[in-house]
């Protein structure tokens, strides 16, 4: 390693020590093996032990190349899948078998060694996509998070489907069902299936459970020339406990804290961020896998935890930590300039969206927390109460203006007794079917790119459990057919309108049409670009109106394009059939109003024809 690089490296600024470090299959002196590289500071007499050398520890000891701990040794003549780990004397002179911290593959659960991989020479077929992607900010983008290994379920026979099995299966599914993107949770190696993923132990390894890391590669390249984008999530906070991984890696605190941050509140050990070594770890395992698997985006989890010790804005920043984000977002994007950044922050902090260089965390984007716990919130109220919390479904466009966010409804809301979306909705069985198709056509309507989980588009009653397959067979009976198909079209709807997603946060984009209707629960809004005009009318109660007054803001005829309320949705029918002329006439300060049926607890779109569209002189709205 060349002492620039080494320099970086110790300095936090690398972000491809995983090209150094590690077991790289190499030709030296013109003989085929493996060079093996181990940064231990601490450590003393280490070797490689594996397969090869029948565990001995003396047969291919390291040398060490330089005093700042850097070990190093050539073995000729190895191959792929070879197990192995580092033997070495610890910093309490104590000799342990540790895994390789930047190794490409590991051995199935519960089975502990790394295993050698060349991750080299894949053939990708992606090169359209990879040179026209973008960062998403004026395209739709709707989510379908997932977790892997409980998507579809096992096989018949029993075996957990391959990354290339799951493919088969995954691309025509999403194809249809009009999403742009899939984001995977988790797909580094962990020693516990009910962690899904968040507490590592490889955080260069794939999930060997479903595979290697060219399967991996297959299944991103085939998402690719599907027209799908692929983004995966990653934990950089806390890593596992395991004796045999990172923890007290070296015999010395050598990834986490060394005070009373050690443990998180998850019970795994949080890293330091303020240790740049850690740092250049860190963000050298991101950068992998946008750089070998081409992940067209990063979830970052648990963001509050980095900003804060622990997540507790009382304790004050943990600036060490903040750095290191800064640092990251700006390393992945000047190495790779198309690559979002997604920040799951459940904080105030001001300018997580805004660049490094105007003081802000430098995320492309920020899951909207607020905008996901208000909604639910609101959503489970009785309608005669409804009124007294009006201002949960219009707060969020109060600060949607102070960051890129995307409006997730994701899996921490499906597990740990929290019910499921549908389970969170009031009323019986068929309001709750009403209230759900009302809330996904609010998700889809109100400003910020689109998530949702696995299952939300079934309706299924049942938690997420990550040891069984979603419920498949709910897809026979009709309303929870029909909420697929109404998915489908809202996705369809959401990619063909600019109006749904260009420039949204631009505020010229986005205005109220009814905001104070408190006693009625009826909210209305209008989003423009151009000549694309659409109005968003949401009933939240179970009174229906045969004849309802919407003020909008431009005179001529809206067609419906959208009604949550259609027999085919499994809705009661109670729809707008033709189109509605505006009338001309103040109403709530807005220059003209339309007359529509509204059904109860239904949500419709109307599109104003662009044909006959009449404008309007003064233009004013309402606002909050």
């Amino acid at each position: 390693m060349a002492y620039g690089l080494t320099y970086d490296f110790l300095m936090g600024q690398c972000i491809d020590a995983h090209n150094y470090f590690g077991a790289h299959f190499v030709k030296q002196n013109g003989v085929d093996g493996v060079v093996f590289r181990l940064y231990a500071p601490c450590a003393n007499d280490v070797s490689v032990i594996g397969e090869w050398n029948g565990w001995d520890v003396g047969a291919n000891k390291m040398n060490k190349i330089d005093d700042c701990g850097i070990w190093e040794v050539f073995v000729p003549g190895l191959q792929n899948y070879q197990s192995y780990k580092f033997h070495f004397l610890n910093a309490k002179g104590k000799y342990v078998d540790k895994i390789d911290p930047f190794a490409f593959f590991a051995e199935v659960r519960p089975g502990t060694c790394s295993k050698l991989f060349d991750n080299t020479n894949f053939a990708w077929h992606d090169d359209p996509w990879m040179k026209s992607r973008t960062r998403n900010f004026d395209s739709a983008m709707s989510i379908y998070e997932m977790h892997l290994g409980s998507w579809y379920g096992k096989a018949e026979d029993g075996h957990t489907l391959s990354y290339e099995e799951i493919a088969d299966k995954l691309i025509p599914y999403i194809k249809g069902m009009g999403y742009t993107h899939v984001e995977f949770m988790p797909l580094i190696h962990h020693p516990f299936d009910g962690s899904w993923g968040y507490q590592g132990t490889g955080f260069f390894a794939v999930d060997s459970k479903y595979g290697n890391p060219f399967q991996l590669m297959s299944l991103i390249d085939r998402l690719h020339q599907a027209g799908i984008g692929a983004i995966i999530d990653f934990a950089p906070v806390h890593f596992a406990k395991d004796k045999w991984a990172l923890a007290e890696y070296d015999g010395t605190k050598m990834f986490e804290y060394n005070n009373r941050w050690r443990v998180s509140p998850w019970g795994s050990y949080q890293f330091d961020l303020g240790k740049d070594p850690v740092r250049s770890f860190l963000m050298s395992a991101i950068n992998y896998f946008v750089d070998y698997f081409h992940f067209d985006g990063v979830r970052v989890d648990a963001v509050s935890n980095i900003i804060y010790y622990n997540g507790d804005s009382s304790i004050g920043l943990n600036d060490g930590a903040v750095e290191f984000i800064k640092r990251l977002n700006a390393k992945i994007h000047i190495a790779h300039d198309s690559v979002m950044m997604i920040a799951e922050d459940s904080t105030a902090f001001a300018g997580t969206t805004k660049p490094t260089e105007q003081g802000g965390l430098g995320f492309d984007y920020k899951w909207d927390l607020g905008w996901m716990n208000d909604t639910l919130k609101y959503y489970a109220l009785d309608p005669i109460y409804k009124k007294y919390d009006h201002n949960k479904l219009t707060f969020s466009m109060a600060y949607f203006y102070a960051d890129n966010f995307m409006l997730p409804l994701s899996h921490d809301e499906v597990v740990h007794g929290k019910g499921t979306i549908i389970n969170k909705m009031w009323g019986d069985y068929d309001q709750k079917f009403a209230l759900l198709r009302n809330l996904y056509t609010y998700q889809y309507g109100h400003p910020g790119k689109k998530l949702n989980f696995m299952g939300n588009e079934l309706g299924t009653f049942d938690e997420w459990n990550e040891n069984r397959g979603l419920q498949w067979n709910l897809k026979q009976f009709p309303k929870h057919d029909s909420l697929s198909r109404m998915i489908h079209d809202l996705n369809e709807i959401y990619k063909y309108h600019k109006a749904m997603h260009y420039q949204e946060h631009n505020p010229e984009r986005f205005h109220w049409l009814m905001v104070d209707n408190k006693d009625q629960s009826v909210f209305a809004f209008e989003r423009k670009v151009d000549d694309d005009v659409l109005v968003f009318v949401y009933n939240m109660t179970t009174n229906y109106y045969d004849y309802i007054s919407i003020p909008v803001i431009e005179q001529g005829e809206y067609e419906e394009i959208f009604n949550s309320d259609k027999d085919i949705y499994s809705g009661w029918g109670q729809y707008n059939g033709l189109p509605v002329k505006s009338e001309p006439g103040s109403f709530e300060g807005l220059p003209a109003h339309i007359s529509i049926k509204l059904a109860c607890l239904g949500a419709c779109i109307f599109r104003l024809k662009t044909e006959n569209k009449k404008k309007v002189v003064k233009k004013t709205t309402k606002k909050k």
